[in-house]
């Protein structure tokens, strides 16, 4: 009896396939390191994790990759707050959800931190701005083009055809349906944390992060993409 998966691109339930025979790459979102997680946060890793088990008793070669979000607008406003390093405010949030992981007998997948990516996630933007999917403003920040991405909202299922070019999100914790132009790189503001990479000081938007890191990992197409619902990442 194969694999049958929900597809959110087709909307339906269908037999899964990898892309080469008995080799499965799949990414998995993972925690932002904010905060403490929650019983419905761990109800995504559950699921993850039986499904990383199920594949692996099939005999399939497994190559699983989950992200930890260790920079977004949660983390640089509390880091301030609490006048610490980005590091250091996000490192014991980290290490308290691998010890639930463990509680949980959940297996650990391969680990890949945004702050680790930071110069590989600046380089990618340079090439999206150009190709003209990405565009700077006056401070240094950067924004994705949705106007030039014809197939941006069906994993979502939203129609953003009439959509006005130029109108921008300018934090990471907008509405879930609110999808104008959104940011993928922001310039520093006085007082928070930045790095200086190829396109300037900032710090990325939480959008482009998996992005890359899949990428990085992964290659530049793989078989399962899996996350919350509540996810953006996972439905655009």
């Amino acid at each position: 009896m194969p694999l049958r998966l929900y597809n959110t691109l087709s909307g339906t339930i269908e037999d899964f396939q990898p892309l080469q025979d008995n080799e499965v790459r799949m990414y998995a979102c993972g925690p932002t390191v904010y905060d403490y997680g929650h019983i419905g946060n761990f109800r995504t890793f559950i699921a993850v994790d039986v499904l990383r088990r199920y594949l692996r008793q099939s005999g399939y070669k497994l190559k699983h990759v989950m992200n930890i979000t260790d920079v977004d607008d949660k983390i640089i406003r509390n880091a301030a707050r609490d006048k610490v390093t980005v590091q250091h405010y996000t490192e014991k949030y980290e290490r308290a959800f691998l010890e639930d992981m463990a509680t949980l007998n959940i297996e650990r997948p391969e680990l890949v931190r945004a702050t680790h990516n930071i110069n590989q996630m600046a380089d990618f933007i340079a090439l999206l701005e150009k190709k003209g999917f990405a565009y700077r403003t006056e401070d240094g920040s950067y924004y994705f083009r949705i106007a030039k991405f014809p197939g941006y909202g069906k994993l979502s299922k939203k129609d953003f055809a009439g959509m006005e070019d130029g109108a921008r999100v300018d934090v990471d914790e907008y509405e879930k349906d609110n999808a104008r132009d959104f940011a993928l790189w922001k310039a520093p503001k006085p007082g928070e944390a930045f790095w200086e990479t190829a396109i300037g000081a900032g710090r990325p938007g939480w959008h482009i992060e998996c992005s890359v890191m899949s990428m990085n990992e992964l290659g530049e197409t793989f078989d399962l993409h899996a996350g919350g619902e509540d996810f953006p990442s996972s439905r655009k």
